[in-house]
This record gives C-alpha cells, structure tokens and sequence, in this order.
C-alpha cells in the first residue's frame, strides 16, 4: 500500500512566491514513495483546518511557510487523538523555530531531511489551552513581530522586527503582573517576557544551545525587569548585548508550568503571531505531545 503525505503550503509566507523549490521537494517525496496531495492556504487558520480535517488520513503532514504556518499546522493536529508525524520546510521570514532545529531554508533539502527522519517527539506548549510550538512572550518588540506587514516582512527579514522594535521604543512601558512558576514567584514590573522552547525569539533574543532542550518537559523563561536608576539600565543593556541572561537583573529559569497574573490583561504573541491576553495565563509544558520529523 503507498504512504501518503498531506502537503500544506503557505503562498504567501516569505521573501519569494517562486513554487519552483517546492516542486522539488514535492518530486523528492514522490521519488521516495509518497502519494503527495498538495493544499494552498487562503486565509488564516486555513492551514488548522486542513491539518485537523484531513490529517488523519495521511501518514505524514508536511507544512511551509513561516511560524505562523507551523503553529496554525500543529494547532490543528493537535486536535486529533493519533496525529501523524509533521515535517516543517521553513519559508518564513524570520522561521524562529526552524533555527533552533537548524533545518535548511531550502526545500529539497529539507524534503530529504524529512523523508530520511524517523521522528522526535517534541514538547507543545498550551497558552490557556491554545497551543503554540515555541514561544509565547509579552512587552517589549513583541508587538513588533504581528505590526509589522506581510510585504515588509518579505522584503526586509529580521530588519522589519528591528523597525517595528525601535517604534516600541518610543512608547516602552513595564507591565505590572505576577509570575508564578513551580517554585518561585516574581512580582514586579516588567520591559519583556517571554516562555520559550528555542534558541532564537523574534530574531533578535539569542540563547545557548546546549541551555534550550526541545523535549525534556521544560520551557525556558525569560523575564526583563524595568530598571529603577541608571545603573540598573546599563547592566540590563550590557546583558541584552552580550546575550548573558544570567546577570543584570534578568531572571532566566527552566519551568514547566508558569501562571501570569495581572490587572492589565496586556497581549502577548504566540509563536509571532498576535494573543489575546487576560488577567490571568497559564502556560504549560506538553511533553513529547507531536512527533516531528527531523
């Protein structure tokens, strides 16, 4: 009997619309045996519905397109009780996520990484039960990474989230709430936070490989506390530069649960794209939840 494989391909994700690479990846995962049936999205949340609709009639999904793409795939297979195994062609313009598992930003290479995968399974992250695959951050340039539009976003990559950062500037304000993970609690005002399960947030926010573990049951937690003097905002500065999040005021833990409470109800992103906030979020670790073909 022949594998089959649900392609979903967002046309409108990245800095090209060429479909010629992904005609060779698509070659590639019929050479290797696989009934391809290729599906286009055409507005958001189409990528969920197709993912939960037909996913369960494949034996593996594969998606293209940015974050947003692969987190609206992973939503809608999450809603099935045995999803297949998903494969990820990045062609965002920022892929966060494709970065930390260093996969290539070219098709067919990517297909064959794929198809020669036996599968990981990996941690999901549910945000008041609405899952996202690896970062769910509030504050300072997380505005940035759903203002900015599509087309500036295509053309300008990473510079398009440093435009629409340096524009949060100019109104940069610290969000009150609480946080409270397994074992401690954080009360306070705060420039940026963000609950993550990769090595890059946004582009712009780096952290070290061997601290970022994509299925141990554990996010990484980074929060940015607003500085109260001029010394405070220097080290905090010197920090960010550096990458060193383990000075300068800045609190970074491993957590599998986290709960943030506020009055304010501020918003966050999911995986880059905009989440309605309330007064108070749970987020938790989903271990191994979605098997991902690596």
């Amino acid at each position: 009997m022949a594998k089959t494989l649900l392609f979903i391909v967002n046309p409108r994700a990245g800095r090209t619309r060429s479909m010629g690479p992904l005609f060779e990846a698509v070659a590639h995962f019929g050479q290797e045996g696989y009934l391809v049936s290729v599906r286009q999205t055409t507005h958001p949340g189409h990528a969920a519905e197709l993912a939960e609709a037909e996913g369960a009639r494949y034996d593996r999904i594969v998606c293209c397109g940015g974050d947003g793409t692969l987190n609206e795939t992973v939503s809608g297979l999450m809603r099935l009780p045995d999803p297949p195994p998903l494969g990820y062609i990045p062609g965002g313009s920022t892929n966060d996520f494709a970065a930390s598992l260093e996969l290539s930003p070219d098709p067919a290479q990517t297909a064959r990484r794929i198809t020669a995968s036996q599968g990981r399974a990996l941690d999901v992250g549910s945000f008041n039960g609405r899952p996202f695959v690896y970062v769910a951050s509030f504050g300072a340039f997380t505005r940035a990474s759903y203002s900015a539009p599509q087309s500036i976003k295509n053309d300008l990559g990473h510079l398009a989230y440093l435009l629409e950062g340096v524009k949060d500037l100019s109104t940069l304000r610290p969000y009150r709430a609480t946080v409270t993970t397994e074992e401690e609690i954080f009360d306070g005002s705060f420039l940026f936070g963000a609950v993550t399960n990769a090595t890059s947030v946004g582009g712009l926010m780096k952290l070290q490989k061997e601290k970022v573990v994509l299925d141990d049951g554990l996010f990484e937690m980074l929060l940015i506390p607003n500085p109260t003097s001029a010394a405070e905002l220097q080290a905090l500065v010197r920090s960010l530069v550096l990458q060193d999040f383990g000075g300068g005021g800045v609190v970074f833990r491993h957590v599998s649960s986290v709960t943030v409470a506020t009055p304010e109800g501020f918003p966050w992103t999911l995986d880059g794209e905009y989440g309605a906030g309330a007064e108070e979020v749970e987020i938790r670790n989903i271990p191994r939840r979605l098997t991902f073909l690596l």
